[in-house]
C-alpha cells in the first residue's frame, strides 16, 4: 500500500473535529476581485461562481448576479455570459449557513484511494476505483471519491470528474486537474472517441458469434425513486461490442468495449442477450444467487479494465487496472 501524501496527513489530522459540529454563519466578508485564467476561459458566469463560491446555494449565486452585486469588468453580466481569460469578476460579500462541517474522508478511504492511483500528473488523475466507493456524494452518500480528492489534493484548484462509473463497479476513472483538458475530452467521449474496454462475467454460454448488442435504452424513475434501464425503441441508440475471454461449465467471463456510454448500458445489453452479469441485483437473475454464493462472489463482476485517450497535443494514451483481488479469488474458485 503506498504511503500517504503529505496533504493526507494533514487532511486526517482534521478529524479531531467531530462530522457532527455545526459550523454556523460562516462569512465571505470582503469583497474579492478574482481574475480569470486561460484554463477557466470559456465558463458561464454561473458556473465559475460555483466553484469561487463552494458551499454557496445556486439560488443565492444566481439572486446576487441578477442584483447586478456580481460584476465583470465592473459592468453588470448575466448568469450565461462567458467569461474569457484576463476578465476580472468582482465576487460580493456573502454569508453562508451550513448545517454541518465538510465531510472529512477517513483513515481506510484516504489510503484506498492512495493506494488506488494508477498515474498522475499536472493535469490528469486514473484511479483505478475499488468497489463501493460512489465516483460522488449524494442520494445517501455523505462523501465520494471526487469530493475525497478535493480534501486529499487542497492544492489543487481544480478537481473534477471526466466520466462515471457505478458505485460497484470497479476500475478506471479519470480525473482532471485543468478545465482545458476537461472540455477536450468531453469532446472525445460525445464523439465516441474514447475507448472504454470492461471486464465482466456473464451468466450462462455467450456465443462467440454474438459480438455486438445493439438496443437503445430509456431510463426510467420508479415510484420508490429507484432508476432502472429498460431497452425501448424510443430509447437513446445504444451498442456495445463483446469478445469472449474465458469459458466456464455456467458462466462466460467477456470483454465489453463501449461504442456508446449509456447509463447501465453493459448490465442491461447482457441481461438483453439473455446472459445477466453475475452479481447484479438490479438485472440478475435469481437462479444465479446460488452460483455466486458457492464461489463467494460479493458484488457485482463489473470492471472498468482499461480507458484510451488522445491528449491535446496528440499522444494517444491508454491505462489499464488489473483485476482487484477479490474477483481473481472468484475465477479461480469457478467450476469448468
Amino acid at each position: 500500500m503506498k504511503d500517504l501524501s503529505q496533504n493526507t496527513r494533514k487532511v486526517m489530522g482534521k478529524q479531531a473535529v467531530s462530522d457532527d459540529k455545526a459550523v454556523n454563519n460562516i462569512v465571505k466578508n470582503t469583497v474579492r476581485f478574482v481574475t480569470v485564467d486561460d484554463d477557466q476561459a470559456g465558463q458561464r458566469l454561473d458556473n465559475f461562481l460555483r466553484v469561487v463560491l463552494k458551499g454557496v446555494p445556486k439560488t443565492r449565486v444566481y439572486r446576487i448576479i441578477r442584483k447586478g452585486e456580481v460584476r465583470v469588468n465592473k459592468g453588470r453580466a448575466k448568469a450565461d455570459t462567458k467569461l474569457a481569460g484576463g476578465d476580472v469578476v468582482r465576487v460580493p460579500p456573502i454569508r453562508v449557513s451550513e448545517a454541518r462541517a465538510p465531510v472529512v474522508p477517513g483513515m481506510e478511504v484516504a489510503q484506498r484511494i492512495e493506494a488506488a492511483i494508477l498515474y498522475e500528473d499536472d493535469s490528469l488523475l486514473v484511479l483505478n476505483k475499488p468497489s463501493g466507493l460512489a465516483v460522488h456524494g449524494g442520494s445517501g452518500v455523505s462523501l465520494g471519491v471526487i469530493e475525497a480528492l478535493r480534501q486529499l489534493r487542497p492544492d489543487c484548484r481544480f478537481l473534477e470528474l471526466v466520466h462515471r462509473i457505478d458505485r460497484d463497479t470497479s476500475g478506471c476513472l479519470l480525473i482532471t486537474k485543468k478545465r482545458s483538458l476537461l472540455r477536450h475530452l468531453h469532446a472525445q467521449i460525445r464523439e465516441h472517441h474514447m475507448l472504454k474496454v470492461y471486464t465482466a462475467l456473464v451468466d450462462g454460454r455467450w456465443s462467440a458469434r454474438k459480438e455486438f448488442v445493439s438496443a437503445p435504452l430509456q431510463k426510467n424513475i420508479l415510484q420508490s425513486g429507484e432508476r432502472m434501464v429498460t431497452v425501448h425503441p424510443e430509447g437513446k441508440k445504444s451498442r456495445t461490442r463483446f469478445r469472449v475471454l474465458e469459458r466456464y461449465s455456467e458462466a462466460t467471463l467477456v470483454e465489453a468495449s463501449l461504442e456508446t456510454g449509456r447509463t447501465h448500458q453493459i448490465r442491461v445489453h447482457t441481461q438483453h442477450a439473455g446472459h445477466p452479469i453475475l452479481g447484479d441485483p438490479k438485472y440478475g437473475y435469481e437462479n444465479t444467487r446460488e452460483l455466486t454464493a458457492k464461489v463467494g462472489l460479493k458484488r457485482l463482476f463489473l470492471h472498468a479494465a482499461k480507458v484510451g485517450i488522445n491528449l491535446p497535443d496528440g499522444e494517444y494514451r491508454e491505462f489499464e487496472a488489473p483485476l482487484p483481488d477479490d474477483l481473481v479469488a472468484v475465477l479461480q474458485k469457478m467450476p469448468r
